[in-house]
């Protein structure tokens, strides 16, 4: 039987007089999730997501979209629950964006960043492997995985040199990725993504943790913002953006890695003076540099080259960095009474 045949019988129309697809979202609660899922709803899709099944449900980023998704129990530290849930749902497109994502918590557990981040990936191809060999992959690789970087700015082509054990673990997500796309044929592809933001962003990351300072102290809450490493230089584009470029990449006619990015850098000390001056504050007065919040490794600077993205898939971002910072300062005023 050949890979047509295996195929699901069609959906019912999208509305548009096309048979409708299915998405798999895992990582569906997250920031990339919610837009993604928007975005595919608004394309037709029905969307299925993945969730860990805990003692606490967090749905807030998807609670508005909770009636138009199927929300699913899978986890991706067992086989079997992946492996029943791509069987169940026969998706034409699978999007892993389920992860332990934030960098220095990947110091302080190592080998669940490692179980999640790196063999979570495995566990999920071989899955789509056995039992739907002809869906899309899609695995969500990362600017960290270049670290210290061999060459600026960063492209397909450019070695990694991961700095944390997230960025390690990311090389391997990524490494397998294309060991089963040339091994067994599968559609299955990479997006190095950089630093990408939003209002959605958790309060454990820079950007957010600068905007929901900012509002903070606006709303005098707080007196002043500890941060880390203001000369930290980052490519930083809105997530919005970006969950554009990863549908993008199942669309074409065969399967490429690409690099996401803006292709410009700011350091986190312009984060913090775009962000205070949104709200008339000299960011001087209320930065203060704390130690504690410096990497073991630190990873200085991080710039996309986005050319092939731009040149293959048509894509390129766009709200700029000022308009994302205001943005998410907007929001945080707003969530902080």
């Amino acid at each position: 039987m050949n890979a047509k045949e295996k195929r699901p019988k069609a959906k019912p129309p999208n509305g548009l007089g096309q048979p409708r697809k299915t998405a798999l979202i895992t990582g569906i609660t997250g920031q990339d999730g919610s837009y993604l899922a928007e975005l595919l709803l608004a394309k037709g899709y029905e969307v299925v997501g993945v969730v860990r099944r805990t003692s606490h449900d967090s749905y807030e980023r998807i609670g508005h979209l909770l009636d138009r998704i199927h929300i699913v129990p899978a986890d991706l530290l067992d086989q079997h629950s992946l492996t029943a849930v791509v069987k169940a749902a026969t998706p034409h497109e699978v999007y892993n964006l389920a992860a332990q994502s934030f960098v220095p918590t990947s110091w302080s557990q190592p080998v669940l960043t490692g179980e999640f981040t790196a063999l979570g990936v495995t566990r999920l191809l071989e899955a789509v492997r056995l039992v739907h060999p002809q869906a899309r992959v899609y695995q969500a690789s990362s600017s960290e995985m270049f670290g210290k970087a061999q060459e600026t700015p960063q492209r397909e082509t450019t070695p990694f040199y991961p700095r944390s054990p997230y960025g390690v673990a990311k090389v391997y997500g990524h490494w397998i990725t294309v060991n089963y796309r040339e091994s067994y044929g599968l559609y299955a592809v990479s997006g190095i993504l950089f630093n990408h933001e939003s209002p959605r962003r958790g309060l454990e990351f820079v950007t957010r943790k600068v905007s929901h300072g900012v509002a903070r102290i606006v709303r005098g809450k707080d007196r002043e913002l500890l941060l880390g490493n203001l000369e930290a230089r980052r490519d930083w584009g809105f997530a919005g953006d970006y969950v554009d470029a990863m549908w993008r990449m199942l669309q074409q006619p065969g399967p490429a890695d690409y690099v996401v990015g803006t292709g410009e850098t700011h350091t986190v000390r312009e984060l913090c003076e775009v962000a205070f001056a949104h709200v008339g504050l000299d960011w001087k007065a209320y930065v203060k540099v704390d130690p504690r919040f410096a990497r073991p490794a630190e990873v200085d600077t991080l710039q996309a080259d986005p050319a092939k993205a731009r040149r293959e898939l048509g894509w390129a971002p766009k709200v700029d960095f000022r308009t994302l910072v205001e943005m998410m300062v907007d929001a945080d005023l707003e969530r902080v009474a």
